[in-house]
């Protein structure tokens, strides 16, 4: 069943990709994807590619994908080990969410970080009191880390 599920995701990824997001099988093992997200164009991550690793459980879509960055990031949401603290990759999954919306919401986080729930406290509390800090390092990482 996860396995019709996933072939499933692949192909209307591949007829109708998300916006500024591509992901797909690594290898033949298709409950190893790896996806790739754009900067957003509105963040401080702009112009940087990221690189995200995708584990399907065996039981999915019943239990979340295991989502996490392979790129570094400076977020107070992403932690240095790529650990992304996003509700609907725990508590708030739900079958009827795909890869496809699960990378949108990525996307959204990094525009919109959630410094109420952070997995980096320190960042979070950068971003809250001096917005302009956090932001000039999040571009120097995406110019480091995630610039091809």
């Amino acid at each position: 069943m996860a396995l019709k599920r996933i072939q499933k995701e692949l192909k209307d990824l591949q007829r109708d990709p998300p916006v500024s997001c591509s992901a797909g099988p690594v290898g033949p093992d298709m409950f190893h994807w790896q996806a790739t997200i754009m900067g957003p164009a509105d963040s401080p991550f702009t112009g940087g590619v990221f690189v995200l690793s995708i584990h399907f459980p065996p039981d999915y879509p019943f239990k979340p994908p295991k989502v996490s960055f392979q790129t570094r990031v400076y977020h107070p949401n992403i932690n240095g080990n790529g650990s992304i603290c996003l509700d609907i990759l725990k508590e708030q999954w739900s079958p009827a969410l795909t890869v496809s919306k699960v990378l949108l919401s990525i996307c959204s986080l990094l525009t919109d970080p959630n410094p109420d729930d952070p997995l980096v406290p320190e960042i979070a509390h950068i971003y809250r009191t001096e917005r302009a800090r956090y932001e000039a390092t999040a571009r120097s990482w995406t110019q480091r880390y995630a610039l091809n």
